[in-house]
């Protein structure tokens, strides 16, 4: 739970320009998680936004970017930034494979927190 309200969370994801959803699924659900951590935020937008209970997420799409993900917590004093940069779909690929192979043998819908036994 966000204890400093004084700091104000933004997003931005960055993805190849053949893409076709804005904001990405990942976006998405970091989104999500960060809204249940905020009270004051109560929906995300596909925008930049100044209002407080948004959490905005600017979307890009460049030439040939895998995926790079971006959160950032800014206040009047300092920010903070954390990146997620995708260098090649390698990463992708091999995630793919193994919920594959986990799924084997499975019924039923599954995210990603049951692939990583995440309660």
């Amino acid at each position: 739970m966000n204890t400093y309200p004084e700091y104000n969370a933004s997003m931005e994801e960055i993805h190849h320009i053949h893409k076709l959803d804005a904001p990405s699924g990942t976006a998405i659900t970091l989104a999500n998680q960060i809204i249940q951590n905020i009270p004051l935020k109560e929906k995300w937008i596909n925008a930049a936004t100044e209002k407080v209970n948004e959490l905005g997420i600017v979307s890009k799409r460049i030439d040939e970017v895998p995926g790079t993900h971006t959160v950032t917590y800014s206040s009047a004093i300092d920010e903070l930034t954390i990146t997620h940069a995708a260098f090649n779909r390698k990463g992708f690929a091999t995630g793919a494979v193994l919920a594959a192979e986990w799924l084997k043998g499975e019924k039923g819908i599954f995210g990603m927190n049951d692939l990583l036994n995440i309660q």
